[in-house]
């Protein structure tokens, strides 16, 4: 008996030799819909369209033209049963062998910023997914294609039954993870839009439920540490290309999403010196050369095997200078073919140019916890120095209030506690990550001197408050003149007090960034 293959498709790619395979070579007869039909018509394949099986036509817009008995009733029919096959010939359905259908482009449409209500609505499949799960469910006896890149692997094995039955438990997996991912993008994209019910979503926008599922995207070596498995998820090569290096390692990965966010602060040209998520050196200037060397003075041990980010293209100037240190991962939005074959030589070196700007989900950070998640928003937003408020009777010069703003958007990137001691557009010293605000500060000043980096006249810049006045001090002492923090301690007035008599200006920003 000729088998019938059933093709209803979105994504029309490799459509047209797989269904001519499906005809000339394995003898399928094709049922088809819309404009799969006409795409198989026009190539001259041999297509029955739907309506004309099934009798019924297309009516409402195309929104009612596969849920049919013939259709359902031709996918589910157990063919091991006697009467699924006898109620089918009473009722004139014929078995459908094969389906290949791939759903409307629902997260494509409302990922773009300007779509309508109406617009995402009229692009929720509801036929597709129909089939689909149907097919998957008798999978025993149907072959289902939910993904073009499947095509081949179906017709690798057609005429190979012990294979194909394989194939087709995988086929069905492969199904109902995209039917499931699917509801989810509409559950979110309707979630989101009922901003008005609060007990739905709240305000914010974060989901009343939480649901993930993305693609994995490569196989890692292994994760933070040899005996540990892993392996990447979702779109993050859309947001990167790597040019040369080895394969991207678990902590490259973490290290190059904290270097894009720290170098999206700045917008003159900029490089920044990361090790272990840590900016260790970041400097602002007329040019990148003069900005690397400023970077990099602010600690010339960190940056071994660490992350240098760029905000322009890298030319060969640049390159030479960076090639004479090791490092695992150099990011820019391009390198000149000079720069290009300098760093070649190092076989080793990863370099990754950036593509565009980054995706929404970048937007919201997932952290996994006992027993769950923590879903938060990124700490992406502007910080506006407008909003800034001056506590101390001594105002800041123009030369401290650029310092100021400038170590402002570096320490949100660093492990708190943090501590930077910034200059104009540079930075000075960095502590990071410890269990008192003092010690991150003690780092900071010890890194200064270590790098023969002079504190005089520096600003302190601090993620958090400082709980106790001992903190400023200590800052006044190691030569800083100016202090920017959030505020909101208990002892805020003994802090001011402090900076007011050591003749310091200090901001409170009223804003925290603290980095766990």
């Amino acid at each position: 008996m000729q088998k019938t293959a059933l093709l209803s498709v979105s994504d029309k790619s490799g459509l047209v030799p797989f269904a001519r395979a499906l005809v000339e070579t394995h003898g399928y007869r094709l049922l088809s819909t819309g404009g799969t039909a006409k795409l198989l018509e026009k190539e001259q394949i041999a297509v029955t369209e739907v309506s004309e099986y099934t009798g019924f036509p297309e009516m409402m817009e195309g929104r009612v033209k596969s849920l049919h008995p013939k259709i359902h009733g031709g996918l589910l029919a157990r063919r091991d049963k006697s009467d699924h096959m006898s109620a089918a010939a009473e009722h004139g359905i014929d078995m459908i062998d094969l389906v290949v259908v791939n759903l409307y482009p629902f997260e494509s449409t409302v990922a773009k910023p300007d779509v309508s209500f109406n617009t995402a609505i009229e692009n929720i499949d509801i036929g597709g997914p129909s089939m689909l799960r149907s097919a998957a469910k008798n999978h025993a006896s149907v072959t289902v294609v939910v993904d073009s890149t499947d095509y081949n692997r179906v017709l690798e094995v057609m005429d190979q039954p012990k294979l194909l039955a394989k194939l087709r438990r995988k086929l069905a997996l492969k199904v109902f993870k995209r039917t499931a991912s699917y509801d989810d993008a509409i559950a979110s994209y309707l979630e989101n839009q009922i901003v008005e019910e609060p007990d739905l979503v709240s305000i914010s926008g974060i989901p009343s439920d939480l649901s993930i599922d993305l693609p994995q995207a490569q196989a890692l070596r292994y994760g933070e540490n040899p005996h540990q498995h892993a392996a990447l998820y979702g779109s993050f090569f859309d947001c990167f290309e790597q040019h040369q290096g080895k394969d991207l390692s678990f902590n490259n990965i973490i290290d190059i999403s904290a270097a894009t966010y720290l170098i999206g602060e700045f917008q003159k040209p900029t490089v920044a010196i990361l090790k272990h998520t840590n900016p260790c050196g970041v400097a602002s200037a007329d040019n990148l050369v003069t900005a690397w060397e400023q970077a990099y003075e602010t600690d010339k041990q960190a940056p071994f095997g660490g992350i240098i980010v760029v905000n322009q293209t890298i030319d060969a100037d640049l390159a030479s200078i960076i090639s004479q240190i090791f490092c695992e991962v150099i990011i820019a939005p391009e390198f000149t073919p000079a720069a290009r074959d300098i760093f070649s030589k190092k076989k080793n070196l990863r370099l990754m140019t950036t593509k565009g700007s980054l995706p929404k989900e970048s937007m919201r950070e997932v952290r996994s916890v006992v027993g769950g998640a923590l879903l938060q928003d990124r700490d992406g937003m502007p910080d506006r120095p407008s909003d800034w408020k001056v506590v101390t009777s001594r105002q800041p010069s123009a030369e401290e209030m650029r310092a100021m703003t400038f170590g402002w958007s570096v320490v949100k990137h660093v492990k708190s506690n943090a501590i930077v001691y910034a200059g104009c557009e540079r930075t000075l010293g960095v502590g990071a990550g410890q269990m008192s605000r003092v010690d991150s500060s003690k780092i900071a000043v010890w890194k200064a001197g270590e790098a023969n980096i002079s504190l005089t006249g520096s600003v302190v810049c601090s993620d958090a408050f400082f709980p106790f006045a001992d903190g400023l001090i200590a800052a006044a002492d190691a030569g800083a003149v100016a202090a920017i923090q959030p505020g909101g301690s208990m002892r805020d007035d003994a802090v001011i007090q402090a900076a007011n008599e050591r003749d310091m200006t200090m901001i409170f920003t009223g804003k925290r960034h603290f980095k766990h």
